[in-house]
């Protein structure tokens, strides 16, 4: 089968893409707004940008009204955001900050989460993800109707457990999750290649 792009109106092309782009990494992401209201909610269109400077980015589409959702509109006024690494322990509670709430509404609260403080940032961070990297913002370019966000790594936090000598994260003990189409899959198996 193939289909061009004047027959995408034909099929759910939504459906389509996350379904071969997998698995996606979660960016767990937390903001403040000015007021000082703590935000946090996951993006799956999410990876690295850039080494040099560390530059993580992530697509944040519009929300179901049409608006800018919470955590772009916090990024914009603050220039500050921090990507957490959601765990298997945090994927109820991750899977609660992805709902719908009004500016006003603390996700921290709603999902039951610790708080820790960031170092270079204004931003909190989830106590118990296992890596979370503040962000200062680089840049936001309007793709189509999302916005892409990339913003400049200053600083890594890493639990022991997870940290490996010397410089790497251990995967068995990361247990990150990510998403399978519109489901959610663990990240357990590993290999090397070639196989053999």
């Amino acid at each position: 089968m193939y289909i061009s792009k004047h027959e995408f109106q034909n099929h759910d092309m939504s459906k389509l893409v996350k379904g071969a782009v997998v698995p996606r990494p979660i960016a767990w992401v937390s903001t403040i707004a000015k007021d000082g209201v703590n935000n946090i909610a996951p993006f799956s269109f999410f990876t690295v940008a850039s080494l040099d400077p560390v530059t993580l980015c992530f697509s944040v589409a519009k929300g179901n009204d049409g608006s800018n959702k919470d955590t772009l509109e916090n990024i914009l006024e603050t220039n500050e955001f921090v990507v957490n690494i959601v765990s298997e322990s945090l994927a109820n509670q991750m899977y609660e900050t992805s709902k719908v709430f009004d500016p006003h509404v603390d996700e921290f609260e709603i999902a039951n989460l610790d708080v820790a403080k960031s170092e270079k940032v204004y931003v909190p961070i989830v106590a118990d993800a296992p890596i979370a990297m503040e962000c200062i913002l680089s840049d936001v370019i309007k793709v189509g109707t999302s916005h892409l966000v990339l913003g400049e790594v200053v600083g890594y936090h890493i639990h022991d457990e997870v940290f490996m000598i010397p410089d790497k994260v251990d995967p068995k003990k990361l247990k990150p999750i990510g998403r399978m189409a519109g489901d959610y899959a663990h990240i357990h198996d590993v290999f090397k290649l070639p196989t053999e």
